[in-house]
């Protein structure tokens, strides 16, 4: 390990252990040695020390357009030396101009009023406020192996234990079956099962609520859950079974939003549904602080009395976030996440073919996971050989994320427009690290 480099002032071992001193411990860390990072450009990370990593999780699907984008940053700082700060409480242009902009972006056209916040949690706690006010009905519907945000209401509709910190228990919130076909709860074969998993949410609601619900909240692709990619049938079943019972459909966007899943803006476009709420946060601001509900008219104007979010409608974040939209569309980056997406997916069914670690490759887009199983048989989850692949890649200068229920699987969303030249290094580095997980042989 060197020693003595400086990282804003402090050398690598005095940031570690400053952490450890003034942080929660709950503020994790994916590798056994904390990697502290001081500079970022485009689709690369440079740590302490001075060594480059290839970026291949975007700060959790946030880095969306590449690290200190040119574009977004020029706008940020002719915006900050203009005005920073003055809250909702006073109008400002780049609010409006933000939620005009992103009106002219939803599916369809019918959600064209936002309210916004400081992040993924915050949009989601006002999603499910605007779903009770909007229907007068409390029961909310969320899925297993989800994840919504780190409020005490967000934990509750989170499908995941380890994500659900003292318990996080909150009446009338009920989990209904996610789709997640490797891992079939009713043991059953796509398409032979007829979406059983879809269809169970009618039981559900007869049994486990009052029958008749505020809504439903659900990510069209489970980050925290590993990136589970339901079938396209899944999701037109479930808001048909959520409107049949007097409930709203609210679409977490947080990380499949803004391009990501490739040739649409939104992730439940693929699925050909309407929903009545998006949620938006991550990428939609390239890393600055930002969160937003975007409702249908008859929705957003439910919500009556007073409400604000201080922070929310920054004009240095909204300025950000517009120029954020601007760049994707400038850039074609959503086409480029079909394109790119479908050559990365190819080559990781390449290391599947050869690599027998490798139970699952699933995704969208520049959305893709890798589920790591000790026995393709068996599907006996490879929860240790997931951590040493993740080293083994950081030394060969690769970051990657994991997600599911125990962490072995490799989550891979890097920024929006990176080229087939950066999955070539990706795949050869991570087609290095797989034999250091240690099994099978």
């Amino acid at each position: 390990m060197q020693t003595g480099t400086k990282a804003n002032g402090m050398t690598r071992e005095e940031v570690i252990l400053a952490g450890k001193e003034f942080l929660f411990p709950s503020v994790f860390h994916y590798y056994r040695e904390p990697l502290v990072i001081e500079r970022g450009k485009d689709q690369y990370v440079w740590d302490a020390d001075g060594k480059q990593y290839l970026d291949f999780f975007g700060g959790i699907v946030t880095v969306s357009v590449g690290h200190c984008n040119e574009h977004v940053n020029q706008r940020v700082h002719a915006q900050i030396d203009r005005l920073q700060h003055v809250s909702t409480v006073l109008a400002t242009e780049p609010q409006v101009r933000l939620a005009r902009k992103i009106a002219s972006v939803t599916p369809g056209g019918q959600l064209t009023k936002s309210f916004f916040t400081n992040s993924g949690t915050e949009a989601n706690e006002t999603a499910i406020l605007l779903a009770r006010a909007y229907t007068g009905s409390q029961e909310i519907i969320a899925l297993r192996h989800s994840y919504h945000g780190r409020s005490a209401v967000a934990m509750a509709l989170t499908g995941n234990a380890g994500w659900r910190l003292g318990g996080a228990l909150q009446p009338g919130i009920v989990h209904a079956h996610n789709a997640y076909c490797y891992r079939c709860p009713f043991e059953s074969t796509y398409p032979e099962c007829g979406v059983r998993c879809a269809r169970d949410l009618d039981e559900l609601i007869r049994t486990s609520t009052s029958g008749r619900i505020a809504g439903m909240i659900a990510e069209p692709i489970q980050g925290v859950g590993g990136f589970i990619t339901p079938p396209k049938e899944y999701f037109e079943i479930v808001a048909g079974i959520v409107r049949k019972y007097g409930g709203i459909f609210i679409s977490d966007e947080v990380q499949t939003g803004w391009g990501r899943t490739g040739g649409k803006w939104f992730g439940i476009e693929q699925y050909g549904v309407q929903p009545d709420v998006i949620t938006g946060a991550k990428g939609l601001a390239n890393g600055f602080p930002i969160g937003v509900t975007t409702a249908k008219p008859e929705i957003a104007d439910s919500l009556r009395g007073l409400t604000i979010s201080t922070f929310g409608g920054n004009p240095v974040t909204t300025t950000a976030a517009e120029a954020v939209l601007e760049f994707i569309e400038e850039q074609n980056l959503a086409a480029n996440c079909t394109e790119a997406g479908a050559y990365l997916r190819a080559r990781l069914e390449e290391l599947q073919a050869k690599h027998p670690i490798i139970g699952e490759v699933r995704g969208m887009g520049l959305l893709q996971a890798i589920e790591l199983v000790r026995d393709r048989a068996s599907k006996e989850p490879a929860v240790q050989e997931t951590a040493r692949v993740m080293d083994a890649a950081r030394e060969r200068g690769v970051l990657v994320g994991k997600g599911g229920l125990l962490g072995n699987v490799l989550r891979i969303s890097p920024p929006m427009n990176i080229g087939k030249a950066d999955v070539d290094e990706f795949t050869r580095i991570l087609d290095a690290s797989l034999p250091e997980a240690g099994w099978p042989s």
